[in-house]
């Protein structure tokens, strides 16, 4: 009688590393131009080598992380350029998921849409850095869940995993005293069923920001 073989834990660890480091990277709790290692991820997560390095290669693949000559792994420090190109694809890709979404923003979006900027506030209270960028993102991920647009929705967040460290940086400079202004305009928008007013507004909350960065 043949025995079950007994499943590989590789690619489970794999994925936990992965999503683990994915989160932190997206939500800018590591810094830009922080290295990372097979040994300490190995220790953060309590897995071997194998699983660290293949967490590695996809982010690296996505361009969350960058690979040098060297073999250095770190997170992105990204160019001028580099943050005006990401800031483009933010306006071209979250202003249509935006457009589509709104024939199905019905009232319980809208209030969880609030909820979460009342959220946002109190983050910026506490000077959270990380839970400010966490819940800035939510409240964008939640209005595009609506457009049913899964592969555009995709590209948004490997855009903005991308940015993730860069984001920290930005908040640090921008000094938040108050909820995004224009995250306001977003729900009045989508309130009054305005598709030309929410497409300007996300496409100023995603890009004014960003474009502070490279003046």
């Amino acid at each position: 009688m043949l025995l079950n073989p007994r499943p590989d834990p590789s690619p489970a660890a794999h994925d936990r590393v992965y999503r683990g480091l994915r989160s932190r990277i997206m939500h800018g709790e590591i810094a830009p131009g922080q290295a990372l290692t097979l040994r300490g991820i190995g220790r953060e997560f309590g897995v071997s080598m194998t699983p660290a390095r293949e967490a590695l290669r996809r982010l690296v693949a996505e361009g969350a992380l960058t690979l040098s000559l060297s073999g250095r792994v770190s997170t992105p420090e990204l160019s001028n350029d580099r943050i005006e190109e990401l800031a483009a694809l933010r306006s071209l890709i979250e202003v249509e998921l935006a457009s589509r979404a709104l024939p199905r923003a019905h009232i319980a979006l809208i209030d969880r849409l609030t909820s979460i900027n009342a959220q946002i506030a109190e983050d910026i209270a506490r000077q959270d850095a990380v839970g400010f960028i966490r819940r800035n993102l939510e409240f964008h991920r939640t209005l595009y869940l609506r457009a049913q647009a899964p592969a555009m929705l995709a590209m948004a967040e490997t855009v903005w995993l991308q940015l993730g460290p860069t984001m920290r940086v930005l908040y640090g400079r921008l000094q938040q005293k108050e909820p995004p202004h224009f995250h306001r305009l977003i729900i009045a928008a989508l309130k009054a069923g305005d598709e030309p007013g929410l497409r300007l507004v996300v496409r100023s909350d995603v890009t004014q920001g960003l474009r502070m960065l490279t003046g």
